[in-house]
């Protein structure tokens, strides 16, 4: 795959730009997390995705390591990490399956050594993309960090 380092110090790949979370990126970001969530975590809650909405918003963005994809100027997708930890992998549903994950978690292996990262065991579309990218199962908890009932998958590679 092709890179292009700029002198911004962004990262081109082919038609894609990542770069530096933004504090102007909120909106957008906290948009695609609630697109990208009510599709892939359709079990959760409209009110359990408004609470969370504000947290990506007021808590992990400013805390978190993000890094934003940009498609031909327009914000596509991001990554979030917390050490070695995805905090947060999320596409904008209109670009899913066009590689922008692949290249944000490429990314992140760049700058980490090993990732790990949780998901619902009930989000199958994300278990498989991880699958295909070498992350192994090392361990599950039946709640989420709300407490709710949903089983995680403790992931690693």
């Amino acid at each position: 795959m092709r890179i292009n380092n700029t002198t911004d110090g962004t990262i081109m790949k082919y038609d894609l730009q990542i770069r530096a979370f933004l504090p102007e990126d909120t909106t957008r970001l906290v948009a695609i997390w609630r697109s990208a969530s009510e599709k892939g975590h359709p079990f959760l809650a409209r009110e359990q995705l408004d609470i969370q909405a504000t947290l990506v918003a007021d808590h992990y963005l400013p805390l978190a390591e993000t890094h934003v994809a940009l498609r031909n100027g327009e914000i596509v997708g991001f990554i979030s990490l917390l050490d070695q930890t995805i905090g947060g992998l999320f596409v904008d549903p209109n670009h899913h399956g066009t590689g922008i994950g692949r290249q944000l978690v490429e990314h992140a292996s760049q700058l980490r050594s090993c990732l790990e990262l949780e998901v619902y065991t009930l989000n199958e579309r994300a278990r498989r993309f991880y699958d295909r990218l070498g992350f192994m199962e090392t361990g599950r908890r039946p709640n989420d960090d709300s407490g709710l009932p949903f089983e995680l998958i403790k992931l690693v590679r």
